[in-house]
């Protein structure tokens, strides 16, 4: 299929086992039978919606895959089933366990790519509550400029979870990826909330970012637009608490075209301040301490492939985070995800 692009994200081997102990009274052996071998059809068809060589057997596959999740969502108590087969799927936990996000894509050609997603909420009685998203970035001009709803969602995959508050109210900042086409790649920070209804909010007032040709007055989410294939970063870092970035410079003089923009060796931040993320335009590298140079724990590797020991501690410093008596987050891992060009 061409390029690939890896995501990864894996927790430690025995989570699947204590969650299932733990929430043996809430999940049927019938009901974990049931998910057993849908799992393991999740996993195939997943496979195929990356594999299939014809755009439309691509396309079949994702709708195959789509309503097989759906029908394990409406198992009761579902939420607590790992689904760990969904290796093109990354699936996301906030610390407060609250909901899940599983994002996936698939491709129509060279330069047309779909995202989709779920948001499972867990649900104290185990009743089914979901929200599918539904990807509307090629029915709108300007992506950074509203607060959307998951039926007008702006497609991603995640990668990353920051959850804070403000003002008593929880914000789940969320770092994405998209391919975009074959001339420019885009990461998002897009800020998760959700209204007095529990229903998810993408987006909001939420950034103090210098005003330019990307980022103006009514942006509601942070956009950073590259070269396709430049591999520039964007991830937090756990330790500074900030999200760090590759500062980017035109090949050609040309900041506005982006895709002249490529890292130039220099980082800048966004730093959560007083309800906001604040942008720093050049971070200094003596700020940081011991090791200068930041080094954010990237989905990918300077290869192009997953970076499997980066992730593995990761998880293992997520899982002594963890409190004692909090819900058990299932294991997952993102693979090659693989796409035309």
């Amino acid at each position: 299929m061409g390029k690939s692009i890896a995501f990864g994200l894996i927790c430690l081997s025995w989570t699947f086992a204590t969650t299932l102990s733990a929430q043996a009274s809430k999940l049927s052996p019938v009901d974990i039978a049931y998910l057993d071998k849908l799992n393991d059809s999740l996993g195939k068809t997943g496979a195929r919606v990356l594999d299939e060589i014809l755009p439309r057997e691509r396309m079949r596959a994702d709708s195959l895959f789509t309503r097989m999740l759906v029908r394990g969502m409406l198992v009761p108590f579902s939420y607590y089933y790992p689904f760990d087969s969904l290796v093109t799927a990354p699936i996301l936990y906030p610390t407060d366990s609250s909901f899940r996000l599983i994002t996936w894509h698939y491709t129509l050609n060279e330069t047309d790519y779909r995202q989709k997603g779920v948001i499972q909420i867990n649900t104290p009685d185990g009743s089914p509550k979901f929200f599918p998203l539904f990807d509307a970035s090629d029915y709108t001009d300007e992506p950074m400029d509203s607060i959307r709803d998951n039926r007008n969602w702006i497609g991603a995959i995640y990668y990353k979870i920051i959850q804070g508050d403000f003002k008593g109210k929880k914000i789940y900042t969320l770092i994405g990826f998209d391919e975009n086409n074959g001339i420019t790649t885009r990461k998002w920070v897009e800020v998760l909330t959700f209204n007095e209804r529990n229903e998810p909010l993408f987006g909001g007032d939420f950034f103090r970012i210098p005003y330019d040709s990307v980022f103006t007055p009514v942006s509601k989410r942070y956009l950073m637009e590259y070269k396709a294939g430049a591999r520039a970063r964007l991830n937090y870092d756990e330790e500074e608490r900030m999200i760090i970035l590759d500062y980017l410079v035109s090949e050609t003089c040309e900041k506005h075209k982006r895709y002249t923009l490529v890292p130039g060796g220099d980082y800048s931040a966004l730093r959560w301040n007083n309800g906001a993320w604040e942008y720093i335009d050049r971070l200094d590298v003596e700020m940081l301490g011991d090791g200068n140079e930041p080094k954010p724990a990237l989905i990918l590797g300077e290869d192009g492939l997953t970076d499997e020991n980066t992730l593995q501690k990761q998880s293992e410093k997520n899982m002594k985070k963890r409190e004692p008596n909090s819900t058990p987050k299932p294991r997952n891992q993102k693979t090659a995800q693989k796409k035309r060009g």
